[in-house]
């Protein structure tokens, strides 16, 4: 059966609907950190050189990246639920054969196509929350789907460290097998679908720009994070990325069935809240990149503990809808402001973190949190809320690009300033592969065995990495905080949302 519009009080299953998306998101969330733990066990297993294990690792990146905006477009005008379940099987079929991979080849292709499957799922998470909630409970819905992305990076190392602890390394794949399974049944059944009423031709020459721009942007970001943004390839990279997405606005603002609605993006609620998104992940993504060598090497847990440590951004589930109401009482502006200040604050305190403390890091991650969980909602429903009702699956993946290349930026960004500074923090004498990072010196020390050398390296390094650490967080910090100004400067003061608009709903 078939209803134009929805419900004014939302879909009646619409909190059961959000648990089969929020499982879809754990998918992508989790992958975030699980693989780095198996890296070491594929390099041994498939005889993988450096720049392969760098490829297994990109791949899925690259591919995710570029193809977000296509996804969403394609979800508006096929179906959200169609390309969501689509999207999970391309994901369950990968992760399988990633699992069983018996080259490194094989593995970084199937990688490559675990990043279209997630492509495919996030846009049409978020735009489905857009068809089933009333706008009064959409920011408290876009809060939970945001945890959920947030925690699946601290449960990524602690569930991936008790698999390994047990099974060989493709298990990390596997996982996301039950929850494949689980999340296709019930969003076959709960799921509504929906798709624009009046779908337009698809904009095929906008989305083979897009994702080459996006790509070749987020690979430069990511190669920017392993060989410096000096590296020919990284400039190479980027450059080509930026000369491509100018041609992508160029013809989005000539064609007469844009990708992307030119007059959304001169939107100030819609551009404004896209900047706090990849402001908000910039903060997220490079704290946690840094904080995780800190626990792993530096202190010494084991990926289990270390994962523990992370888990008080669960603060983010309790400040979203106390985020969402001060959208109605003081307003966007001041409501997304306040959360980056937050998220600034967080970058600060951890920035006191210590080799033996583990207090500003468990401060400074819930602080995280709560300031992610005023902003992240709040700017993605903003987005949201002004885009027409057909065309949600396109806003919805700008909002997911933003994250994507908000995240990268903020691990290459502190991850670069982390090396050089760490390098600079180093006394004269060192042994040259020590420099390259404080997991290499701690290697290095073990070869020297039980010595006042390797001691002396061990705390050299250690001392170095701690110094690296305050000066990367504090650099972060001043990005985060650039980000509260232009909130404060280029958001409305009221969030509004677009005029009514029709969309064809599949009820079950």
């Amino acid at each position: 059966m078939t209803t134009p519009g929805r419900p004014a009080d939302g879909h009646p299953r619409r909190w059961v609907i959000l648990l089969v998306l929020c499982a879809s998101l754990l998918l992508i969330a989790l992958d975030t950190l699980v693989l780095n733990l198996a890296l070491p066990m594929i390099q041994t297993d498939l005889a993988a050189t450096s720049t392969e294990l760098q490829w297994i690792v990109d791949a899925y990146a690259v591919t995710f990246g570029a193809l977000l905006l296509p996804a969403g477009n394609l979800a508006d005008r096929y179906g959200r639920k169609r390309m969501l379940i689509v999207g999970m099987l391309v994901f369950l079929a990968f992760s399988i054969a990633a699992a069983y991979a018996s080259d490194a080849g094989t593995l970084i292709a199937a990688r490559g196509a675990m990043g279209v499957g997630a492509a495919l799922i996030m846009p049409s998470t978020l735009a489905i929350i857009k068809h089933t909630f009333p706008p009064g409970e959409q920011a408290r819905a876009i809060g939970i789907w945001a945890g959920t992305a947030a925690l699946g990076i601290p449960l990524g190392p602690i569930l991936g460290g008790v698999l390994l602890e047990r099974f060989w390394w493709g298990s990390v794949f596997l996982v996301n097998v039950p929850i494949v399974v689980v999340a296709v049944v019930a969003g076959l059944f709960l799921v509504p679908e929906s798709k624009s009423p009046r779908p337009t031709p698809f904009d095929a020459p906008g989305a083979a720009l897009a994702a080459v721009g996006f790509g070749g942007l987020v690979f430069g970001i990511v190669e920017a994070s392993r060989h410096g943004w000096t590296d020919p390839i990284t400039l190479g990279s980027i450059a080509a990325a930026v000369a491509v997405l100018v041609a992508f606005v160029a013809w989005e603002r000539r064609t007469t069935h844009p990708l992307l609605p030119p007059e959304l993006v001169r939107e100030r609620q819609f551009s404004g809240a896209a900047v706090v998104v990849v402001a908000v992940a910039f903060g997220l993504y490079g704290t946690l990149f840094v904080l995780t060598q800190l626990l792993q090497v530096v202190q010494g847990r084991e990926p289990v503990d270390a994962g523990l440590q992370l888990l008080p951004i669960a603060t983010l589930v309790v400040a979203a809808p106390l985020g969402a109401r001060l959208v109605e009482r003081v307003g966007l502006r001041a409501t997304v402001s306040a959360g980056l200040v937050v998220i600034t604050t967080a970058l600060v305190v951890t920035a006191g973190a210590t080799a033996a403390s583990g207090l500003p890091v468990l401060g400074g991650v819930a602080l995280l949190g709560f300031g992610m969980g005023l902003a992240m909602p709040s700017a993605a429903n903003a987005m949201l809320a002004v885009a027409p009702i057909g065309r949600s699956g396109a806003a919805a993946a700008v909002t997911d690009t933003a994250m994507q290349i908000g995240g990268s930026l903020g691990i290459a960004v502190l991850g670069s300033m982390l090396t050089t500074s760490y390098r600079g923090g180093l006394p004269e004498g060192v042994t040259p592969a020590a420099q390259d990072s404080v997991g290499v010196a701690h290697t290095v020390a073990a070869d020297f065995g039980a010595t006042p050398a390797a001691g002396q390296l061990v705390s050299a390094a250690n001392t170095a990495f701690v110094g690296a650490l305050g000066d990367a967080l504090l650099a972060g910090a001043v990005v985060t905080g650039l980000g509260a100004v232009v909130a404060w400067v280029v958001l409305p003061a009221r969030a509004r949302s677009s005029a009514p608009r029709r969309a064809t709903v599949v009820r079950q």
